[in-house]
């Protein structure tokens, strides 16, 4: 028998996976799309302390995101410009190309919460302009892990026929 799917999340009871990354880069976070019975569109709790942001400045090209901030305040970095944001504010991460690069950085005095929302795509490319590096990942429809991943810079890359066999 199938277990009956229960299609509410409680914020204060999800239970936070922390992250940390040298000193920048601090969150702890919990998945609620699986949790609700959601297979198309992606939804994160997370908490940011002072000073700290969840990832790098990047850019998808494929999925979209949302943000929706539940307390704190930060500034969300956007292409060329930043922006001051706090409780009750939502930020729109378009797909696109480095000029709708995003972060949200934590530069209030307690935690920064927040919902992110996506949508959710099996093949995706990820860009970080400030490090000049890519992420390309695919992943079965409705999983969250990847079946493939690979990071790398385009200065690396290689011409398509490299390696392969020549026709003669």
């Amino acid at each position: 028998m199938t277990e009956k799917l229960n299609p509410v999340a409680r914020v204060p009871e999800l239970e936070l996976t922390p992250f940390e990354r040298g000193s920048a880069y601090q969150s702890a976070d919990a998945g609620i799309a699986e949790r609700i019975g959601l297979t198309q569109l992606g939804a994160v709790y997370s908490e940011v302390p002072p000073g700290k942001s969840g990832c790098p400045f990047h850019v998808h090209h494929v999925e979209e995101e949302m943000f929706v901030i539940l307390e704190g305040e930060g500034v969300y970095r956007f292409g060329p410009d930043s922006y001051p944001v706090k409780a009750g504010d939502v930020l729109g991460a378009p797909r696109g190309g480095p000029e709708y690069a995003h972060k949200l950085t934590n530069t209030g005095t307690g935690p920064l919460k927040y919902l992110s929302i996506s949508t959710q795509a099996d093949t995706e490319i990820c860009e970080y302009p400030d490090s000049g590096k890519f992420q390309a990942s695919t992943r079965k429809s409705g999983e969250r892990n990847s079946h493939f991943k690979f990071a790398g810079r385009m200065e690396s890359g290689v011409d398509y026929w490299d390696g392969e066999q020549s026709a003669d």
